[in-house]
């Protein structure tokens, strides 16, 4: 049996704001963490900043005893994954291993989104087909404003709404568009970050009403959309 490199799921939930469409598994924050993200702080210690939220397959890229090991969502290694664009995302993190190699300290994890298939949203991508978000050790998240020095322009990161003070739904829907990574389907959402004097204290979403979750998947690969292959070239530089 295939067991889990790092003992443990790579990226877990987010819970979602209250005016936030739902799956029969999601969950909500509680009305305290959707206040201090949408309408006002605790006090000058908190600090929000929005992001877009992407549509695509949930991945990671660990540094476990010295070697870059690709993982799925769930924590199992990509090689092992049914699914054709998450074995994509192995073969293309083996193509950019240095980079990550550089990027990553022992035991650290970077998560992304993997656009290259279309799940519920398409792309007409503008850039590579990964988008890091997180860098994380265990359960702990690196702080926004050290995740950017780190990550230093060596990957995309999602589009940045807003930085600094709660910013409610109404307002961040309407800006949403355009998308800030060439979304041909509107935006599915925006993810809220919440710090406290420099630690990351909880994450909140939104997704949009009449938002399809796997829209575009399909039994048979043949059949499926793609936003990025590895033949596309200019789409991964």
């Amino acid at each position: 049996m295939t067991k889990k490199p790092l003992g443990h799921r790579a990226y877990g939930s987010i819970g979602h704001l209250p005016t936030s469409r739902m799956g029969p598994a999601d969950h909500h924050v509680s009305e305290g963490q959707a206040r201090i993200a949408c309408e006002r702080p605790r006090d000058r210690h908190d600090l929000v900043i929005v992001q877009e939220k992407l549509d695509g397959g949930c991945t990671a890229v660990a540094k476990i005893d010295g070697e870059i090991v690709a993982l799925g969502r769930a924590g199992y290694p990509t090689w092992s994954a049914p699914q054709k664009h998450i074995r994509m995302f192995g073969e293309w993190v083996e193509e950019n291993r240095d980079r990550f190699d550089n990027l990553l300290a022992e035991r650290e994890r970077v998560c992304g989104e993997w656009l290259a298939m279309a799940a519920g949203t398409r792309y007409m991508l503008t850039h590579e087909p990964w988008v890091a978000f997180d860098l994380m050790v265990g359960h702990d998240r690196l702080p926004w404003a050290a995740f950017m020095d780190r990550i230093g322009g060596r990957f995309i990161t999602p589009r940045l709404i807003s930085y600094g003070q709660p910013c409610p739904v109404e307002t961040v829907a309407k800006w949403l568009e355009p998308s800030g990574h060439g979304a041909l389907d509107p935006v599915e959402g925006a993810v809220w970050r919440v710090e406290r004097k420099g630690v990351v204290d909880f994450l909140a979403k939104y997704v949009r009403p009449g938002k399809i979750d796997g829209k575009y998947f399909a039994d048979d690969d043949a059949d499926a959309v793609w936003n990025w292959e590895p033949s596309d070239n200019d789409k991964a530089n």
